[in-house]
């Protein structure tokens, strides 16, 4: 029988993205200042589309603007660079997110360094990464914020002093995670496959972030007794007993397993997946008030 609460990303999610949509319009009826998020895909890959879709969708929700460019998948590499360089010098345009993946013929690495950083919405400038570890002002990755928040409002607002392991070591996940538990005073351990003898470092941990990518990898007798375990894995397995060729999406944790022994989880679907958006309008409202000179709500 399932002990864990269950911490319902989907819910906090909602009431996240309808504090942002107050905040918007106090914000444009005090200073006239709308947000505005630009999104660029480039090609047709299925998954981004969807994905898109719902920032478009959800950014309109929220009182902002949003504008989509949807290119070839053939686009050359210096015309989506010149794209961006034009919407880093357009101030009608607060947030630039260029969807990933990208062709093959386009450096991820160059195009992302092209984005403005005070515009860089998905906080994965090497700048925002760098202001991130140092303790500035910084435009920060959605997913780790968007756990941080969930984590915040478990604990009532303090995680001072818990001790958090981070398993996975991504610049997307991992390292933005356990720069953000720093910061709130945990004690941090950034585990990842290769770690000697995981399961024990995991066993140690109050809170556990698992970001590897690796379904149902961490087991229930990985996790200490009353943990908080944060899932952030969404994997798509093979689920026969749905019928042929059907599949089914899970974390990197065994969820049943892990629901007996923690004292609180995320599940997937729901649970860390419908946070990254709303942490995206986020970052949207706040770098549009940062480049206005005004102060930006505490969101």
């Amino acid at each position: 029988m399932t002990q864990a609460s269950i911490i319902d990303g989907k819910a906090f999610a909602a009431t996240l993205r309808q504090r942002i949509a107050v905040e918007v319009a106090k914000i444009q009826g005090a200073h006239g200042l709308k947000p505005s998020l630009t999104v660029i895909l480039v090609g047709e890959d299925p998954a981004s589309q969807v994905y898109v879709r719902n920032k478009g969708t959800q950014t309109l929700e929220a009182g902002m603007d949003s504008v989509t460019h949807r290119l070839d998948a053939a686009t050359p590499e210096a015309e989506l660079l010149a794209m961006i360089e034009s919407l880093n010098n357009d101030p009608a345009c607060n947030g630039i997110l260029v969807q990933l993946p990208l062709p093959g013929h386009i450096n991820e690495s160059k195009v992302l360094a092209a984005i403005s950083p005070d515009k860089d919405v998905d906080g994965f400038h090497v700048i925002n990464v760098g202001r991130l570890w140092t303790g500035q002002q910084a435009l920060v990755p959605c997913t780790p914020y968007g756990c941080l928040l969930m984590l915040k409002d478990h604990f009532g607002g303090n995680l001072s002093g818990k001790r958090a392991l981070v398993l996975g070591r991504s610049n997307i996940v991992g390292k933005p995670m356990a720069a953000l538990l720093l910061a709130e005073s945990c004690t941090v351990t950034v585990a990842h496959s290769r770690t000697a003898d995981l399961p024990a470092r995991c066993r140690e941990a109050d809170i556990l972030v698992a970001a590897v990518g690796r379904p149902e990898m961490v087991k229930g007798d990985w996790i200490k007794p009353g943990a908080v375990v944060i899932d952030v894995g969404i994997n798509r397995v093979d689920a026969p007993e749905k019928g042929e060729g059907k599949s089914r999406l899970v974390g990197d944790v065994a969820f049943t397993e892990a629901a007996d022994i923690a004292s609180a989880i995320t599940p997937v679907p729901g649970g860390v997946g419908p946070m990254t958006i709303a942490c995206l309008l986020r970052n949207t409202l706040v770098a549009a008030c940062r480049q206005n000179g005004i102060d930006a709500p505490d969101i």
